[in-house]
Protein backbone atom coordinates (compact mmCIF):
# COMPACT_ATOMS: atom_id res chain seq x y z
CA UNK A 1 0.00 0.00 0.00
CA UNK A 2 1.45 3.49 -0.89
CA UNK A 3 -0.09 6.99 0.98
CA UNK A 4 0.27 9.77 -1.33
CA UNK A 5 -0.44 13.24 0.61
CA UNK A 6 -1.97 15.97 -2.00
CA UNK A 7 -3.73 18.25 0.84
CA UNK A 8 -3.99 19.48 4.06
CA UNK A 9 -0.10 18.25 4.33
CA UNK A 10 1.79 20.76 6.14
CA UNK A 11 -1.23 23.21 6.40
CA UNK A 12 -4.72 22.27 7.98
CA UNK A 13 -6.80 23.36 4.21
CA UNK A 14 -7.53 21.29 1.18
CA UNK A 15 -7.60 17.47 2.61
CA UNK A 16 -6.38 15.57 -0.10
CA UNK A 17 -4.77 11.73 0.46
CA UNK A 18 -4.24 8.86 -2.33
CA UNK A 19 -4.04 5.42 -1.16
CA UNK A 20 -2.82 3.21 -3.67
CA UNK A 21 -3.69 -0.50 -2.92
CA UNK A 22 -4.30 -3.95 -5.00
CA UNK A 23 -3.46 -2.42 -7.67
CA UNK A 24 -6.40 0.68 -7.49
CA UNK A 25 -6.40 4.18 -6.37
CA UNK A 26 -8.79 5.77 -4.02
CA UNK A 27 -8.98 9.19 -2.74
CA UNK A 28 -9.92 10.04 0.83
CA UNK A 29 -11.42 13.59 0.45
CA UNK A 30 -11.04 16.29 -1.82
CA UNK A 31 -11.27 19.55 -0.35
CA UNK A 32 -10.34 23.52 -1.33
CA UNK A 33 -7.57 24.67 -0.23
CA UNK A 34 -8.00 27.61 1.37
CA UNK A 35 -5.68 30.77 1.86
CA UNK A 36 -3.79 33.64 -0.35
CA UNK A 37 -6.14 33.69 -3.54
CA UNK A 38 -3.86 33.42 -6.21
CA UNK A 39 -2.27 30.43 -4.89
CA UNK A 40 -5.51 28.93 -3.44
CA UNK A 41 -7.07 28.79 -7.18
CA UNK A 42 -3.89 27.27 -8.83
CA UNK A 43 -3.66 24.76 -6.33
CA UNK A 44 -7.67 24.33 -6.44
CA UNK A 45 -7.27 24.49 -10.04
CA UNK A 46 -4.25 21.87 -10.75
CA UNK A 47 -4.88 18.62 -9.54
CA UNK A 48 -1.71 16.57 -9.02
CA UNK A 49 -2.93 13.62 -11.06
CA UNK A 50 -4.81 12.63 -13.65
CA UNK A 51 -8.33 12.64 -12.38
CA UNK A 52 -9.61 9.60 -14.57
CA UNK A 53 -6.86 7.33 -13.00
CA UNK A 54 -8.72 7.56 -8.97
CA UNK A 55 -11.25 5.23 -8.74
CA UNK A 56 -13.60 6.13 -6.07
CA UNK A 57 -13.25 8.73 -3.30
CA UNK A 58 -14.32 8.09 0.45
CA UNK A 59 -15.50 11.42 1.58
CA UNK A 60 -14.52 12.07 5.56
CA UNK A 61 -17.55 14.72 5.63
CA UNK A 62 -19.03 17.84 4.04
CA UNK A 63 -16.81 20.35 4.79
CA UNK A 64 -15.71 22.80 1.56
CA UNK A 65 -12.23 22.11 3.10
CA UNK A 66 -12.73 18.74 3.02
CA UNK A 67 -15.26 18.10 -0.36
CA UNK A 68 -14.88 21.27 -2.28
CA UNK A 69 -12.92 20.48 -5.12
CA UNK A 70 -15.19 17.35 -6.02
CA UNK A 71 -16.59 19.37 -8.62
CA UNK A 72 -13.13 19.70 -10.27
CA UNK A 73 -12.23 16.15 -10.21
CA UNK A 74 -15.23 15.26 -11.92
CA UNK A 75 -14.72 18.01 -14.42
CA UNK A 76 -11.31 16.77 -15.30
CA UNK A 77 -13.10 13.39 -16.00
CA UNK A 78 -13.50 11.24 -12.84
CA UNK A 79 -15.92 9.14 -13.32
CA UNK A 80 -16.15 6.73 -9.93
CA UNK A 81 -18.15 6.11 -6.52
CA UNK A 82 -18.02 9.09 -3.68
CA UNK A 83 -18.93 7.24 -0.62
CA UNK A 84 -19.85 9.43 2.17
CA UNK A 85 -22.59 8.76 5.26
CA UNK A 86 -26.45 9.98 4.59
CA UNK A 87 -26.20 13.01 6.36
CA UNK A 88 -22.78 14.05 4.32
CA UNK A 89 -24.77 13.24 1.13
CA UNK A 90 -27.59 15.56 1.93
CA UNK A 91 -25.44 18.39 3.19
CA UNK A 92 -23.04 18.16 -0.28
CA UNK A 93 -26.32 18.79 -2.03
CA UNK A 94 -26.55 22.16 -0.68
CA UNK A 95 -22.89 22.83 -0.48
CA UNK A 96 -21.06 22.22 -3.51
CA UNK A 97 -24.35 24.40 -5.35
CA UNK A 98 -23.73 26.74 -2.63
CA UNK A 99 -19.61 26.80 -3.48
CA UNK A 100 -20.26 26.77 -7.61
CA UNK A 101 -22.74 29.84 -7.07
CA UNK A 102 -20.69 31.63 -4.39
CA UNK A 103 -17.38 31.15 -6.77
CA UNK A 104 -19.53 32.62 -10.13
CA UNK A 105 -21.04 35.62 -8.09
CA UNK A 106 -18.11 36.45 -5.99
CA UNK A 107 -16.12 36.32 -9.77
CA UNK A 108 -18.79 38.59 -11.71
CA UNK A 109 -18.49 40.91 -8.98
CA UNK A 110 -14.24 41.27 -8.82
CA UNK A 111 -14.68 40.85 -12.78
CA UNK A 112 -17.03 44.09 -13.12
CA UNK A 113 -14.29 46.14 -12.04
CA UNK A 114 -11.17 44.18 -13.75
CA UNK A 115 -13.51 44.70 -17.24
CA UNK A 116 -13.53 48.94 -16.89
CA UNK A 117 -9.85 49.01 -15.73
CA UNK A 118 -9.21 46.74 -18.98
CA UNK A 119 -7.77 43.78 -16.90
CA UNK A 120 -8.01 40.16 -17.58
CA UNK A 121 -11.20 38.43 -16.57
CA UNK A 122 -11.35 35.85 -14.13
CA UNK A 123 -13.47 32.46 -14.58
CA UNK A 124 -14.91 30.30 -11.68
CA UNK A 125 -13.30 27.17 -10.62
CA UNK A 126 -16.18 25.20 -11.25
CA UNK A 127 -19.35 25.72 -12.20
CA UNK A 128 -23.40 25.03 -10.67
CA UNK A 129 -23.60 22.21 -13.26
CA UNK A 130 -20.24 20.55 -12.43
CA UNK A 131 -21.63 20.44 -9.22
CA UNK A 132 -24.79 18.86 -10.03
CA UNK A 133 -23.14 16.71 -11.75
CA UNK A 134 -20.91 15.49 -9.01
CA UNK A 135 -24.04 14.99 -6.95
CA UNK A 136 -24.50 12.20 -9.16
CA UNK A 137 -21.56 10.13 -8.13
CA UNK A 138 -22.71 9.97 -4.68
CA UNK A 139 -23.43 6.95 -2.88
CA UNK A 140 -24.88 6.91 0.79
CA UNK A 141 -23.59 4.58 3.89
CA UNK A 142 -24.53 3.97 6.96
CA UNK A 143 -22.55 3.80 9.48
CA UNK A 144 -21.10 0.85 11.32
CA UNK A 145 -21.74 -0.89 8.09
CA UNK A 146 -18.14 -1.84 5.62
CA UNK A 147 -18.60 -1.49 2.40
CA UNK A 148 -16.59 -2.03 -1.02
CA UNK A 149 -14.97 0.58 -2.13
CA UNK A 150 -13.01 -1.28 -5.14
CA UNK A 151 -11.87 -4.71 -5.14
CA UNK A 152 -9.57 -5.54 -2.69
CA UNK A 153 -10.54 -1.94 -0.55
CA UNK A 154 -13.61 -2.37 2.12
CA UNK A 155 -14.14 0.85 4.22
CA UNK A 156 -16.34 1.57 7.48
CA UNK A 157 -17.50 4.76 8.77
CA UNK A 158 -17.50 5.83 12.24
CA UNK A 159 -19.32 8.84 13.79
CA UNK A 160 -16.08 11.11 14.39
CA UNK A 161 -18.21 13.54 16.29
CA UNK A 162 -16.96 16.53 14.26
CA UNK A 163 -20.10 17.81 12.63
CA UNK A 164 -23.38 16.43 11.30
CA UNK A 165 -22.49 13.21 9.48
CA UNK A 166 -18.62 13.60 9.85
CA UNK A 167 -16.79 10.19 10.06
CA UNK A 168 -13.73 8.45 10.54
CA UNK A 169 -13.04 6.20 7.39
CA UNK A 170 -11.61 2.33 8.78
CA UNK A 171 -10.11 1.06 5.39
CA UNK A 172 -9.28 -2.79 4.89
CA UNK A 173 -6.98 -3.57 2.29
CA UNK A 174 -6.49 -7.23 1.04
CA UNK A 175 -3.34 -7.06 -1.43
CA UNK A 176 -0.73 -10.01 -2.61
CA UNK A 177 -2.88 -12.42 0.38
CA UNK A 178 -1.96 -9.57 2.93
CA UNK A 179 -4.32 -7.51 5.03
CA UNK A 180 -3.81 -4.12 6.57
CA UNK A 181 -6.20 -1.36 8.20
CA UNK A 182 -5.94 2.05 7.38
CA UNK A 183 -7.36 4.56 9.43
CA UNK A 184 -8.39 8.07 8.48
CA UNK A 185 -9.52 10.02 11.51
CA UNK A 186 -10.93 12.70 9.06
CA UNK A 187 -11.97 15.83 11.33
CA UNK A 188 -11.91 14.12 15.39
CA UNK A 189 -14.75 16.05 17.15
CA UNK A 190 -15.07 17.50 20.82
CA UNK A 191 -16.08 15.79 23.60
CA UNK A 192 -19.58 17.16 24.70
CA UNK A 193 -21.13 19.06 21.94
CA UNK A 194 -24.11 20.16 21.65
CA UNK A 195 -26.27 18.46 18.69
CA UNK A 196 -23.89 15.67 18.28
CA UNK A 197 -22.34 12.66 19.64
CA UNK A 198 -18.91 12.21 20.99
CA UNK A 199 -16.54 10.47 18.24
CA UNK A 200 -16.54 6.50 18.07
CA UNK A 201 -12.76 5.07 18.25
CA UNK A 202 -11.53 2.79 15.40
CA UNK A 203 -9.72 -0.33 16.14
CA UNK A 204 -6.67 -2.16 15.25
CA UNK A 205 -5.00 0.41 12.92
CA UNK A 206 -1.99 -0.95 11.70
CA UNK A 207 -1.79 2.73 9.92
CA UNK A 208 -3.10 6.01 11.24
CA UNK A 209 -3.77 9.27 8.95
CA UNK A 210 -4.85 11.49 11.61
CA UNK A 211 -5.79 15.63 11.86
CA UNK A 212 -3.65 18.18 14.28
CA UNK A 213 -5.42 21.34 13.78
CA UNK A 214 -5.14 21.82 17.62
CA UNK A 215 -1.81 19.83 18.45
CA UNK A 216 -0.23 22.23 20.13
CA UNK A 217 -3.22 23.23 22.52
CA UNK A 218 -5.84 22.68 25.20
CA UNK A 219 -9.73 24.20 24.52
CA UNK A 220 -10.75 26.76 27.41
CA UNK A 221 -13.68 26.08 29.28
CA UNK A 222 -16.71 25.63 27.60
CA UNK A 223 -18.23 27.84 30.41
CA UNK A 224 -16.78 30.40 28.37
CA UNK A 225 -18.22 30.50 25.29
CA UNK A 226 -21.80 31.21 27.25
CA UNK A 227 -20.16 34.35 28.83
CA UNK A 228 -18.56 35.91 26.10
CA UNK A 229 -21.88 35.44 24.13
CA UNK A 230 -23.80 37.27 27.20
CA UNK A 231 -21.32 40.31 27.12
CA UNK A 232 -20.90 40.90 23.24
CA UNK A 233 -24.88 40.47 22.97
CA UNK A 234 -25.20 42.71 25.90
CA UNK A 235 -22.76 45.35 23.90
CA UNK A 236 -24.61 45.16 20.53
CA UNK A 237 -27.91 45.75 22.68
CA UNK A 238 -26.24 49.10 24.49
CA UNK A 239 -24.16 50.66 21.44
CA UNK A 240 -26.93 49.81 19.23
CA UNK A 241 -24.83 48.32 16.54
CA UNK A 242 -24.47 44.79 14.82
CA UNK A 243 -22.23 42.31 16.35
CA UNK A 244 -21.40 40.03 13.10
CA UNK A 245 -20.64 36.42 13.37
CA UNK A 246 -18.56 35.01 10.94
CA UNK A 247 -19.99 31.03 11.20
CA UNK A 248 -19.74 27.74 9.15
CA UNK A 249 -22.99 27.20 7.32
CA UNK A 250 -22.75 23.58 8.38
CA UNK A 251 -22.44 22.93 12.12
CA UNK A 252 -20.90 26.20 13.93
CA UNK A 253 -23.91 28.20 12.95
CA UNK A 254 -26.51 25.34 14.05
CA UNK A 255 -24.47 25.56 17.55
CA UNK A 256 -24.73 28.64 17.91
CA UNK A 257 -27.99 29.11 17.23
CA UNK A 258 -28.66 26.42 19.38
CA UNK A 259 -26.76 28.33 22.44
CA UNK A 260 -29.05 31.47 22.03
CA UNK A 261 -31.57 29.42 22.11
CA UNK A 262 -30.64 28.38 25.66
CA UNK A 263 -30.32 32.17 26.95
CA UNK A 264 -33.39 33.58 24.83
CA UNK A 265 -35.43 30.37 27.14
CA UNK A 266 -33.60 31.29 30.37
CA UNK A 267 -34.63 35.12 30.07
CA UNK A 268 -31.06 36.11 30.11
CA UNK A 269 -30.76 37.41 26.53
CA UNK A 270 -31.64 41.10 26.10
CA UNK A 271 -34.17 41.88 22.92
CA UNK A 272 -31.93 42.08 20.22
CA UNK A 273 -32.50 40.25 17.18
CA UNK A 274 -31.36 37.98 15.64
CA UNK A 275 -30.85 37.12 11.71
CA UNK A 276 -29.01 33.69 10.10
CA UNK A 277 -28.24 35.55 6.98
CA UNK A 278 -26.83 32.57 4.73
CA UNK A 279 -28.93 30.60 2.39
CA UNK A 280 -27.00 27.69 2.71
CA UNK A 281 -27.21 28.01 7.07
CA UNK A 282 -30.76 27.73 6.30
CA UNK A 283 -31.23 24.88 4.19
CA UNK A 284 -28.47 23.20 6.29
CA UNK A 285 -30.60 23.77 9.45
CA UNK A 286 -32.93 21.57 7.37
CA UNK A 287 -30.69 19.02 7.06
CA UNK A 288 -30.33 18.92 10.95
CA UNK A 289 -33.74 18.52 11.24
CA UNK A 290 -33.87 15.60 8.69
CA UNK A 291 -30.62 13.18 10.31
CA UNK A 292 -31.59 12.53 14.16
CA UNK A 293 -29.87 9.41 13.84
CA UNK A 294 -26.42 11.68 14.44
CA UNK A 295 -28.27 13.53 17.59
CA UNK A 296 -26.89 13.29 21.22
CA UNK A 297 -29.45 12.28 23.82
CA UNK A 298 -29.93 15.96 24.99
CA UNK A 299 -30.57 16.63 21.68
CA UNK A 300 -33.15 14.15 21.05
CA UNK A 301 -34.79 15.25 24.41
CA UNK A 302 -34.95 18.50 23.21
CA UNK A 303 -36.36 17.52 20.23
CA UNK A 304 -38.98 15.36 21.54
CA UNK A 305 -39.53 18.10 24.40
CA UNK A 306 -43.03 19.43 24.05
CA UNK A 307 -42.42 22.36 25.33
CA UNK A 308 -39.59 23.44 22.95
CA UNK A 309 -39.96 21.54 19.44
CA UNK A 310 -37.15 23.12 17.88
CA UNK A 311 -34.13 23.67 19.84
CA UNK A 312 -32.62 25.82 16.24
CA UNK A 313 -35.01 28.47 16.30
CA UNK A 314 -36.18 31.30 18.64
CA UNK A 315 -38.53 33.92 19.23
CA UNK A 316 -36.23 36.73 17.89
CA UNK A 317 -34.85 34.67 15.17
CA UNK A 318 -35.16 34.68 11.60
CA UNK A 319 -33.47 33.14 8.84
CA UNK A 320 -32.73 35.10 5.82
CA UNK A 321 -32.64 33.61 2.40
CA UNK A 322 -32.71 36.93 -0.55
CA UNK A 323 -30.51 39.02 -1.52
CA UNK A 324 -32.64 41.89 -0.46
CA UNK A 325 -33.25 40.82 3.27
CA UNK A 326 -29.48 40.44 3.63
CA UNK A 327 -28.74 43.62 2.21
CA UNK A 328 -31.71 45.58 4.30
CA UNK A 329 -29.30 44.53 7.63
CA UNK A 330 -26.58 46.77 6.63
CA UNK A 331 -29.21 49.65 6.03
CA UNK A 332 -31.43 48.87 9.55
CA UNK A 333 -30.62 51.47 12.27
CA UNK A 334 -31.89 48.48 14.95
CA UNK A 335 -29.02 46.45 17.01
CA UNK A 336 -28.91 43.07 15.54
CA UNK A 337 -27.10 39.28 15.85
CA UNK A 338 -26.24 38.56 12.26
CA UNK A 339 -24.61 35.05 11.68
CA UNK A 340 -23.26 34.61 8.35
CA UNK A 341 -21.09 32.62 6.64
CA UNK A 342 -18.35 31.79 5.31
CA UNK A 343 -16.60 31.23 8.47
CA UNK A 344 -13.02 32.09 7.69
CA UNK A 345 -14.21 35.22 5.64
CA UNK A 346 -13.10 33.93 2.34
CA UNK A 347 -16.84 34.42 0.25
CA UNK A 348 -20.44 34.56 1.20
CA UNK A 349 -22.42 37.19 2.57
CA UNK A 350 -20.47 38.05 5.26
CA UNK A 351 -17.87 39.74 3.24
CA UNK A 352 -21.13 42.45 2.95
CA UNK A 353 -21.74 42.71 6.43
CA UNK A 354 -18.08 43.10 7.56
CA UNK A 355 -17.73 45.81 4.68
CA UNK A 356 -20.42 48.44 6.20
CA UNK A 357 -19.48 47.64 9.70
CA UNK A 358 -16.14 46.70 10.17
CA UNK A 359 -15.34 50.40 10.29
CA UNK A 360 -17.91 51.04 12.85
CA UNK A 361 -17.01 51.49 16.57
CA UNK A 362 -20.35 50.80 17.98
CA UNK A 363 -20.26 47.33 15.82
CA UNK A 364 -18.06 43.99 16.90
CA UNK A 365 -16.64 41.12 14.64
CA UNK A 366 -16.77 37.42 17.12
CA UNK A 367 -15.43 34.80 15.41
CA UNK A 368 -16.53 31.13 16.48
CA UNK A 369 -14.34 29.04 14.70
CA UNK A 370 -10.40 28.00 13.10
CA UNK A 371 -8.88 31.18 11.35
CA UNK A 372 -6.73 29.33 8.46
CA UNK A 373 -3.42 31.06 7.90
CA UNK A 374 -3.63 34.07 5.15
CA UNK A 375 -7.31 34.19 5.19
CA UNK A 376 -8.97 37.16 5.89
CA UNK A 377 -10.49 35.94 8.88
CA UNK A 378 -6.87 35.66 10.22
CA UNK A 379 -5.89 38.86 9.41
CA UNK A 380 -8.95 40.51 11.41
CA UNK A 381 -8.36 38.37 14.02
CA UNK A 382 -4.39 39.15 14.44
CA UNK A 383 -5.18 42.93 14.58
CA UNK A 384 -4.39 44.20 10.73
CA UNK A 385 -5.74 47.11 10.01
CA UNK A 386 -7.04 48.30 7.03
CA UNK A 387 -8.11 45.11 5.63
CA UNK A 388 -8.86 44.07 2.22
CA UNK A 389 -12.79 43.46 1.34
CA UNK A 390 -13.99 43.15 -2.05
CA UNK A 391 -11.38 45.14 -3.52
CA UNK A 392 -11.48 48.14 -1.07
CA UNK A 393 -9.15 48.69 1.77
CA UNK A 394 -11.13 49.59 5.43
CA UNK A 395 -9.89 50.54 8.29
CA UNK A 396 -10.92 47.98 11.50
CA UNK A 397 -12.96 49.82 14.34
CA UNK A 398 -15.14 47.63 15.78
CA UNK A 399 -14.67 45.44 18.72
CA UNK A 400 -12.86 41.75 17.56
CA UNK A 401 -12.96 38.92 19.93
CA UNK A 402 -13.58 35.19 19.65
CA UNK A 403 -15.49 32.66 21.21
CA UNK A 404 -12.65 30.33 23.01
CA UNK A 405 -13.34 26.88 23.23
CA UNK A 406 -15.91 26.52 20.92
CA UNK A 407 -14.22 23.80 18.68
CA UNK A 408 -15.40 21.05 16.11
CA UNK A 409 -12.01 19.10 16.76
CA UNK A 410 -10.40 18.57 19.69
CA UNK A 411 -8.04 20.08 21.46
CA UNK A 412 -4.33 17.91 21.94
CA UNK A 413 -5.36 16.11 24.50
CA UNK A 414 -8.75 14.82 23.21
CA UNK A 415 -6.35 13.67 19.91
CA UNK A 416 -4.23 12.29 22.26
CA UNK A 417 -6.28 10.06 23.92
CA UNK A 418 -8.38 9.27 20.54
CA UNK A 419 -4.78 7.97 19.21
CA UNK A 420 -3.94 6.12 22.25
CA UNK A 421 -7.49 4.26 22.16
CA UNK A 422 -6.76 3.36 18.49
CA UNK A 423 -3.56 1.78 19.06
CA UNK A 424 -4.59 -0.06 22.47
CA UNK A 425 -4.32 -3.30 20.40
CA UNK A 426 -0.51 -2.57 19.78
CA UNK A 427 -0.88 -3.21 16.04
CA UNK A 428 -0.04 0.37 14.92
CA UNK A 429 2.90 0.66 13.06
CA UNK A 430 2.83 4.55 12.07
CA UNK A 431 1.15 7.48 12.18
CA UNK A 432 0.68 10.65 9.46
CA UNK A 433 -0.24 13.79 10.68
CA UNK A 434 -2.44 16.16 8.21
CA UNK A 435 -4.83 18.84 8.58
CA UNK A 436 -2.46 21.17 11.20
CA UNK A 437 0.04 24.02 10.47
CA UNK A 438 3.58 23.20 11.45
CA UNK A 439 3.56 24.35 15.15
CA UNK A 440 0.46 22.50 16.00
CA UNK A 441 1.52 19.14 13.83
CA UNK A 442 5.08 19.43 15.56
CA UNK A 443 4.04 19.48 19.03
CA UNK A 444 1.01 16.73 18.76
CA UNK A 445 3.90 14.80 17.12
CA UNK A 446 6.41 14.74 19.71
CA UNK A 447 3.43 14.23 22.63
CA UNK A 448 2.54 11.08 20.36
CA UNK A 449 6.84 10.00 20.01
CA UNK A 450 6.58 10.37 24.06
CA UNK A 451 3.06 8.01 24.47
CA UNK A 452 5.14 5.35 22.59
CA UNK A 453 3.98 6.01 18.92
CA UNK A 454 6.35 3.44 17.19
CA UNK A 455 6.57 5.81 13.51
CA UNK A 456 5.17 9.44 13.82
CA UNK A 457 5.55 11.33 10.28
CA UNK A 458 4.58 14.80 8.81
CA UNK A 459 3.95 14.58 5.37
CA UNK A 460 4.24 17.84 3.69
CA UNK A 461 2.07 18.45 0.08
CA UNK A 462 3.37 15.99 -3.06
CA UNK A 463 5.27 13.51 -0.07
CA UNK A 464 4.61 9.49 -0.52
CA UNK A 465 5.13 6.42 1.89
CA UNK A 466 5.08 3.08 0.99
CA UNK A 467 3.39 0.88 4.11
CA UNK A 468 4.13 -2.45 4.49
CA UNK A 469 2.42 -5.18 5.99
CA UNK A 470 3.78 -6.42 9.14
CA UNK A 471 6.43 -9.32 8.93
Amino acid sequence: MNLTFHGAAGTVTGSMHLVEAAGRRVLLDCGLYQGRRKEAFEINRQLPFAADTIDAVVLSHAHIDHSGNLPSLVRAGFRGKIHCTDATRDLCAHMLLDSAKIQESDVRYVNKKRKREGRALFEPLYQKRDAARTLRQFRARDYDTPFEVVPGLTATLIDAGHMLGSASVVLDVEENGQRQRLVFSGDVGNLGVPILRDPQIAEGADWLIMESTYGDRLHGPRSEVDLTLERMVERTHRTGGKLIIPAFAVGRTQEIVYRLNLHWESGDMPPVSTFVDSPLAVNVTDVFRAHPECYNDAMLEAVLAEEDEDPLGFERLHYVRTSAESKALNTSKQPAIIISASGMCEAGRVLHHLKNHIGDPDSAVLFAGYQAQHTLGRKILEGMSPVPILGGSYEVRAEIDRLEGLSGHADQAGLLDWANQTAQQGRLQGVFLVHGEADAAAALADSLRAAGMPRVEIPQRGDSFACEPQP
